[in-house]
């Protein structure tokens, strides 16, 4: 073999093995995006990761959780757990996915709802530093409960 034909071919190796790390690299990015799967989920390690998590969505929370409490996904939906998992399903999270797993609800007072209305909280819930659910809801008797997006006004 001659040396010009060794040199192109360790070229050529440097070159496939450059573009496989390239590959490499790519997956993994896409891969951290989120959960992979398309969802909105997010790492949160921290107080200010929840906050900016929140404010991704246009919301302006407290600076400091009003609750922060572990719960228990249940292994088997009553209705109403179902009917929380719908209002999840639709904004590309899954709680099923989590059944019988310990995962923490972080509550926030949100300070600009759209309408003006008072004790709204923002409630998003970690599992492992992932975000994998969350809603915007009132507190009062005969409140209303939502995704994470900011709702349309009639002005928009």
């Amino acid at each position: 073999m001659t040396k010009t034909r060794q040199k192109k071919d360790k070229k050529r190796v440097i070159i496939a093995i450059l573009l496989a790390a390239v590959i490499v690299c790519a997956i993994f990015l896409l891969k951290d995006n989120g959960s992979g799967d398309g969802s909105p989920s997010a790492v949160v390690k921290s107080n200010d990761d929840r906050i900016a998590y929140l404010e991704s969505y246009g919301w302006e929370v407290a600076e400091e959780p009003i609750e922060e409490v572990t719960i228990v996904i249940p292994q088997n939906f009553d209705d109403i757990f179902q009917g929380y998992n719908d209002i999840q399903l639709e904004q590309g999270f899954d709680l099923s996915k989590y059944a019988g797993l310990e995962a923490v609800r972080y509550t926030y007072s949100v300070t600009n709802y759209p309408t003006g209305e008072t004790n709204i909280v923002a409630d998003i819930i970690v599992y492992r530093n992932e975000v994998i659910a969350g809603d915007i809801q009132s507190t009062a008797l005969d409140g209303f409960m939502h995704g994470l997006s900011m709702p349309q006004t009639e002005e928009e």
